[in-house]
């Protein structure tokens, strides 16, 4: 990866939703051409837990000084005029990125654990008191 551009999530009660964009390195090598890509994800908690969809897509190619004023319009058309994406510039370097993972919680990153449904207070209490008393041994 060369570039990501992580935009702040956008949070309207019990919603939230969010977008990551990544520049690619060209597989054919080319250093003059960087693919792009998106990453974009809505949640929502309910009652019953965590609903989460999210979509990843290839946006195509491009030299990589042309993606800057793109990623700036992705967010002047959602509304995100006040803060930016946050831009953080990886240049192939896996280095860069386990530090740029770290961040994040180990769970979130696990996709055996997606998406991760966190009961309300209310809907595990109400499961605990209709579970069956197990009955007691002599």
């Amino acid at each position: 990866m060369d570039r990501v551009w992580i935009f702040p999530p956008r949070v309207r009660g019990r919603k939230e939703s969010g977008l990551l964009v990544v520049s690619r390195f060209a597989l054919d090598g080319d250093p003059e051409r960087r693919r792009l890509f998106t990453a974009s994800y809505s949640a929502e908690r309910t009652g019953k837990g965590l609903t989460l969809d999210w979509s990843l897509s290839e946006e195509g190619a491009a030299p990589p000084d042309r993606f800057p004023p793109v990623v700036a319009g992705v967010g002047r058309r959602a509304g995100d005029t006040e803060v930016g994406p946050r831009n953080i510039g990886l240049e192939g370097d896996p280095d860069r990125l386990a530090e740029l993972l770290e961040e994040w919680d180990r769970a979130l990153l696990d996709p055996e654990q997606w998406p991760i449904a966190v009961p309300e207070p209310e809907a595990a209490a109400e499961a605990e008191s209709s579970a069956p008393v197990p009955e007691m041994l002599p």
